[in-house]
């Protein structure tokens, strides 16, 4: 794939940036190179301009926190924020978030998968580009801890009845209700479309 840059290209965080680059694009991430230390991992799938993780990084300091976004222009404001609100505990990978989400993500590690408005492919003929899918449960249960959930939100009325679909069909998952500071966080999308009066749909499953 075009986003995956060469193999062998160096592990560090340039500058101290939150942009990171892993040694391999083809194995799973080493948690302990990336953050430098042990703790929680939650993780957001397509990050758009940060709105979201930046500010669930600022409230949980204890917390790792990896935005997953692939367009450029995206991942470096959310390095540019991350920086300027002196967020350790954040790094940001560019990077397709069903590949992350497939080959990067180690098995058993995060705790909170976030996926906030992705894009919604809204023709028939593209529904097979969306990020949940028929097999999205199965990858998010590999990566998941035990008990790890997550997090969904769509403003499209046909992308949320496939959610609930793909994990209402499988028996590794729950429905949990979303943590109420949580659901106080919202995006510049999420903003965007309550103001034109488009309702948030929301929904958490958790790992049995």
């Amino acid at each position: 794939m075009s986003d995956v840059p060469n193999r062998g290209a160096p592990a560090d965080i340039v500058r101290d940036k939150l942009l990171y680059r892993p040694a391999s694009w083809f194995e799973p991430l080493v948690l302990g190179t990336v953050f430098g230390r042990a703790a929680p991992l939650e993780v957001e799938l397509g990050s758009g301009d940060g709105s979201f993780i930046l500010e669930w990084a600022r409230r949980h300091p204890e917390r790792d926190f990896l935005a997953v976004e692939r367009l450029l222009g995206r991942i470096r404001k959310v390095d540019r924020k991350g920086q300027r609100a002196g967020l350790t505990n954040l790094r940001a990978l560019r990077i397709e978030a069903s590949y992350c989400l497939e080959y990067l993500l180690p098995p058993g590690t995060v705790e909170s998968l976030h996926i906030y408005f992705p894009d919604p492919w809204p023709k028939r003929r593209h529904h097979k580009n969306r990020l949940v899918n028929e097999r999205f449960p199965e990858l998010a249960w590999r990566c998941l801890t035990p008990g790890g959930q997550v997090h969904l939100r769509t403003d499209d009325a046909g992308y949320f009845e496939q959610m609930l679909r793909v994990f209402g069909g499988d028996t590794r998952f729950r429905v949990v209700e979303t943590p109420g500071d949580l659901v106080l966080v919202i995006t510049d999308f999420e903003r965007g479309f309550n103001a034109q009066g488009i309702p948030t749909r929301r929904i958490s499953y958790q790992r049995l």
